[in-house]
């Protein structure tokens, strides 16, 4: 006869050992909350900065649950990893709430209501689920393991780029061997309870041994054992499992587990716009040093993102610095800092943590704490990033890296610890508006040589007004491009101005920079020059222009408009008929996304959907759309003079171009800063032979002349 569809819990378990285990289960408890009211109180020294209104909070939750549960951030540009963490993180969820089923039925509602409800075809289904997922956790794990051990991907290597061999955490072996504690952990509890399992069902045999598959593999090698040795072999399996299971519980917040946590919390608070804007400084902090100097600087949610780093390295595979053997990973700056931060919470000792919690905070222990230094985040990390957000977009947990970053060059720029070069533009900029250092006169001069008059936005009304940009207005090169623009749009019949000499900086590489008085002050000049225009919207062929004007203005002024790219207009110009210009050319083109208009705006599509309308044939390079590569001009580092000997990120891309083929034919950019870093890596790289650099616009403008370029009689 079979058994009854259930198994009894702590099994032939004296009262004094229940007792014990009881006390070791709230034990591991308590450890499990005072580990996670340590970052918690670390966090409440933090400033509020970034953190949404409570409002939010529920369709915060809901998208980030969706997220976790979707995968959608872990698996991209990883499909393995994806099904591995997916394998471990369900398989994980499951078990865990199969333990909590058990306590429910077995302390709460059997001694409150005389009970149990697991038991039959219940039971048998839970078996079959927790069977299925245990087996899945298993092979998620197993997949890690490999992957740790014999694929070994670049993003795993916690070898420090802003290290020398020799130097404290060059290689952060400690991070590798806490890697593998996790994991094999991981792999022993789940190992674990397979072989209780099959060891209860060779000593029970109850005849459903069916729903516990895993159960019964294991439970024939113990086949012909008597029943002592089977239970002695039980009691011991059953103890180690267990204790196990409550240690590794109890050790949740301060291993690589945490992330369970953190990255969560993480998930629910990011900011969405982390990657296009900066936030701007509160006024009651604005007479306080600007930035990241110590950690009572940052704010809670930065502290939080510190911990929810799961070290994961996809920043340190994207950033385009690192690729270049720049002393940069975004991964590795983070890490510092949590380091940092955690020492100084283990600092402060229990009655420090139980005091955070319930007393107001101070700061003591943090403002002392500085988190630039030699042996901490060096001059030349926060120097070397070019502030492409690449590490914000592909952060699985939402981790700001970029802002980060860039509020330790604000309190860099504040101590005056910067490029000379560097310096010396910002000065330039400072006293002319723009970085050329030329009169602000001569902003629209390139409008003077076209055969028809462009408009002052400033003196009557127009449809667009055209932001114009330093390097649009002022580069030779670039200058061809903007006449370029102001031809076809003319033609095309649209109204449009320009500001002339009170066109200031956008600003934006200011900011990324860490000047943010300066470009507060554009901003401002800018932003009153603009409300006394009157016009519909804003266009600029400048990505850093438009992501600022777009992203960055809204917070400082009282209004905002429709921002839009160039060759937005340009389709939508297209699509309307007013530029004839279909199937007029058939070159062999590849395409680079900007990374101010790409990565951090989404714009993808419009300048491939006016390639193909040219009838270009687009060649995509392995590295597009969100995982552009960027130029190496962002964040201020067109101003700094790179280290000689070395590959440039635009050489980088020109080679990966050239990939393509012999038969290319064209280059393609839609960013006056591109064109000016390409065309010169097409040259330094010896390749002025093989490929030229053509900016979007120069493409629709000759398909226009072919178009009008009269049929040759007889063919």
């Amino acid at each position: 006869m079979a058994a009854e569809k259930s198994r009894e819990v702590l099994w032939d378990t004296p009262l004094g050992l229940t007792i014990l285990w009881y006390a070791l289960a709230g034990v591991s408890v308590l450890v499990f909350l005072y580990g996670v009211a340590r970052p918690v109180a670390k966090y409440r020294h933090g400033n509020r900065d970034g953190l949404p209104p409570l409002r939010e909070l529920p369709g915060r939750v809901w998208r980030a649950t969706a997220t976790l549960y979707e995968h959608a951030s872990i698996r991209r540009r990883d499909p393995y990893v994806g099904w591995a963490h997916r394998g471990i993180f369900y398989g994980w969820v499951v078990l865990a709430i199969g333990t909590v089923i058990v306590a429910l039925d077995h302390d709460v509602v059997h001694p409150l209501f005389g009970v149990h409800f697991w038991t039959g075809n219940f039971y048998l289904g839970y078996k079959a689920a927790l069977n299925a997922l245990g087996t899945a956790l298993i092979i998620g794990v197993l997949m890690m393991m490999v992957r740790r051990a014999f694929i070994r991907p670049r993003k795993l290597d916690y070898t420090r780029p802003d290290r020398a061999p020799g130097d404290p955490q060059y290689d952060r072996r400690a991070y590798r061997i806490g890697d593998w504690v996790f994991v094999i952990l991981l792999l022993i509890i789940a190992l674990t309870g397979y072989l209780l399992e099959g060891v209860r069902l060779a000593m029970d045999q109850p005849g459903y041994e069916a729903y516990q598959f895993g159960g019964w593999v294991v439970a024939q090698a113990f086949t012909g054992l008597s029943d002592g040795t089977l239970g002695d072999i039980r009691h011991g399996v059953w103890w180690f499992h267990g204790l196990l299971a409550i240690a590794f519980v109890a050790a949740i917040p301060y291993t690589k587990a945490a992330h369970m946590l953190s990255s969560y919390a993480s998930l629910i608070l990011r900011d969405p716009d982390a990657k296009r804007r900066l936030r701007v400084i509160p006024p009651e902090r604005a007479d306080q040093p600007a930035g990241y100097g110590t950690l009572a600087d940052f704010s809670a949610l930065h502290l939080l993102q510190l911990d929810a780093c799961t070290k994961c390295g996809k920043c340190h595979e994207a950033c385009p610095a690192n690729a270049m053997g720049r002393p940069l990973s975004p991964r590795d700056v983070v890490l510092e800092l949590r380091e940092e931060a955690n020492a100084a919470a283990s600092a402060r000792g229990v009655g420090g943590v139980l005091g955070s919690l319930l007393r107001a905070p101070t700061g003591d222990g943090l403002a002392d704490r500085p988190v630039i230094g030699h042996d901490r985040v060096r001059p030349e990390t926060a120097w070397a990033c070019m502030q492409c957000s690449a590490c914000v977009e592909i952060c699985p947990v939402g981790i700001e890296q970029a802002p980060i970053i860039n509020q330790l060059r604000r309190r860099l720029v504040e101590e005056g610890e910067l490029d000379t070069n560097l310096q010396s533009t910002l000065q330039v900029i400072h006293k002319s508006g723009n970085s050329f250092g030329e009169n602000r006169r001569r902003r629209g001069r390139w409008a003077k040589e076209l055969d028809f008059q462009v408009k002052d936005a400033r003196k009557e009304p127009v449809d667009v007004l055209w932001f114009v940009g330093d390097y649009a207005s002022f580069d030779p090169r670039s200058q061809r491009v903007t006449q370029a623009i102001a031809r076809l749009l003319h033609g095309a019949g649209v109204d449009f101005g320009i500001l002339y000499d009170a066109e200031r900086n956008s600003g934006n590489d200011v900011r990324r920079v860490g000047e943010e008085g300066l470009f507060e002050m554009l901003a401002e000049e800018n932003l009153a020059t603009l409300q006394a225009c009157d016009f519909q919207r804003i266009m600029t062929s400048d990505p850093h222009s438009l992501n600022t004007l777009r992203n960055e203005y809204p917070a400082l002024g009282d209004e905002s408009w429709p921002v839009l790219h160039h060759t937005t207009l340009l389709l939508e110009l297209i699509d309307g008929g007013h530029l004839d210009v279909r199937d007029r050319l058939s070159y062999k083109v590849t395409y680079h996304d900007p990374c101010h208009l790409g990565r951090m705006n989404g714009e993808y599509d419009n300048p491939r959907r006016i390639m193909e309308l040219l009838g270009c044939e687009l060649r995509e390079m392995p590295r597009n759309r969100d995982n552009s590569f960027c130029c190496g001009a962002g964040g201020g580092r067109i101003w700094i003079p790179d280290q000689p000997g070395g590959e440039r990120p635009s050489e980088n891309r020109i080679r990966e171009a050239l990939g393509l083929g012999d038969d290319l034919d064209f280059f393609v950019v839609s960013c006056p800063k591109d064109v000016t870093m390409y065309e010169d890596a097409i040259k330094t790289s010896g390749n002025a032979d093989r490929l030229e650099l053509r900016e979007l616009t120069e493409l629709v403008e000759e398909a226009l002349v072919a178009a009008r370029r009269p049929a040759t009689v007889g063919g």
